[in-house]
């Protein structure tokens, strides 16, 4: 990893840290500390959601015309205003726009960080990257929960301040972090879509743009993919399956903290082993086996609202279906996020990661309203439901593999014949690198 890389990684540690001291209690803060109601918070919780879908169309057309080093700047900057004049909230017009504020400054760092982090690694090594990012993204939430939640105090507004107050500074270091990287340029850091990008319907010349990756079947292919990936799982975690545990499994809502936690444990511990046993293997493969561990996850749910075990089996299983939750995050994140970058031609990645995360967000829009109430009044039918929308996970993975060039599922193929290339040169015969970007038969 080198020092770029470096400095990448601890900036965006430090922002998740920032955020894990607020997220957990926002509605709390917005309903109860500032007694501003349910209605209001909720409010306040749409706009943060709202935000992220207006500004992404336009992110990643700026990453790629200037870079995504003033984007990532310009975000935390707008974020940490957006955190401290939360804090500062008094009033339902005041809340509204700090939530506008932070809401539009996260999301448009989400691309320019991914987009930082592919212009700063090869094919080769960008699987090992993103699954790093998404570690200590977890464990910088994880680790400001925990610290949060020892602070927080709701008959004391001014700890609620405290908290913003962190969150804004840890934006500020991400911003100075940022600011000291040197990027290296698009045509240096091995993406060229690796690719074969023009046989996909991709067209590297001419004026890139939406049309240009809605042709790029694969891409569309990955988007709706994602889609279901976000609804099925992070869609649900607060919202559908939360109901369901508290309502039809009769657990105590303390141990939806519990749950909480143990899917962030799975992911820290789990990391770097996960990714040591799937980086040999065809990504496609790895995300439908995503599918099938969540859906045995939503079957552990099921399981828990019959309440045939007693409400200790029943917790036992709610968390350990959060659990399973986390294992098949921990395989997705060296999946999905370079997949979206080997994909992209060089001049639009930032396109490409945007529209992504557009998809992200919509999935995490909808994932609540439709889960919501289904979790909480229709308990058979809302497992039922996403048993089959994990299982589609499975099929859609496994169709668009027949989609990837050998390099694009597989890039460790791509490491391998360049040994090859680097230590028997006069194996003219051999496969090459060339070769192994054609599309898969």
């Amino acid at each position: 990893m080198g020092a770029a890389m470096r400095r990448i990684q601890a900036g965006n540690a430090l922002s998740a840290f920032g955020l894990g001291f607020t997220v957990p209690y926002l509605y709390v803060y917005v309903a109860q500390v500032r007694d501003l109601g349910a209605s209001t918070a909720g409010a306040v919780l749409a706009v943060f959601a709202l935000a992220a879908l207006v500004v992404l169309p336009f992110t990643g057309r700026v990453i790629d015309r200037r870079g995504p080093l003033p984007v990532v700047v310009g975000g935390a900057v707008l974020a940490s205003v957006g955190a401290l004049a939360m804090g500062l909230s008094g009033s339902v017009p005041t809340a509204v726009l700090s939530a506008a504020l932070l809401g539009a400054g996260t999301a448009v760092m989400q691309p320019a960080l991914a987009t930082m982090i592919v212009w700063c690694s090869t094919p080769a090594t960008r699987t090992r990257a993103f699954a790093t990012q998404f570690f200590l993204a977890n464990l910088g939430l994880g680790v400001g929960g925990l610290i949060g939640g020892q602070l927080v105090d709701e008959s004391r507004p001014g700890s609620f301040l405290l908290l913003f107050c962190v969150e804004a500074a840890m934006f500020l270091v991400l911003a100075a972090v940022a600011g000291t990287v040197r990027m290296p340029r698009p045509a240096d850091t091995g993406t060229t879509g690796t690719t074969g990008v023009e046989a996909s319907g991709v067209e590297a010349s001419g004026r890139p743009g939406l049309r240009s990756m809605l042709r790029h079947r694969a891409m569309v292919q990955l988007c709706v993919l994602g889609f279901v990936v976000f609804f099925a799982c992070y869609g649900q975690f607060e919202s559908g399956l939360a109901a369901y545990g508290t309502e039809a499994a009769g657990i105590d809502p303390s141990t939806l903290g519990i749950a909480l936690a143990a899917n962030t444990a799975v992911i820290v511990i789990a990391q770097f082993v996960v990714l040591r046993l799937v980086e040999p293997l065809r990504r496609s493969r790895v995300i439908a086996a995503v599918g099938l561990i969540w859906a045995v996850a939503w079957l552990i749910a099921g399981y828990a609202g019959l309440g045939e075990g007693g409400r200790t089996m029943a917790t036992a299983a709610f968390i350990s279906t959060y659990a399973l939750f986390g294992l098949g995050e921990a395989m997705l994140s060296p999946t999905v996020a370079p997949l979206v970058a080997d994909l992209a031609p060089p001049s639009m990645i930032g396109q490409y990661n945007s529209g992504f995360a557009l998809v992200k967000q919509l999935a995490l829009a909808v994932g609540p309203a439709v889960g919501g109430p289904m979790g909480a009044s229709l308990h058979g039918p809302y497992i039922v439901t996403f048993v089959l929308f994990s299982l589609s996970i499975t099929v859609l993975a496994l169709r668009l593999g027949r989609r990837l060039t050998p390099g694009q599922d597989r890039p460790s193929l791509l490491s391998a014949s360049r040994v090859v290339a680097r230590h028997t040169p006069e194996a003219a015969g051999s496969e090459s690198p060339e070769a192994l970007a054609s599309p898969a038969r």
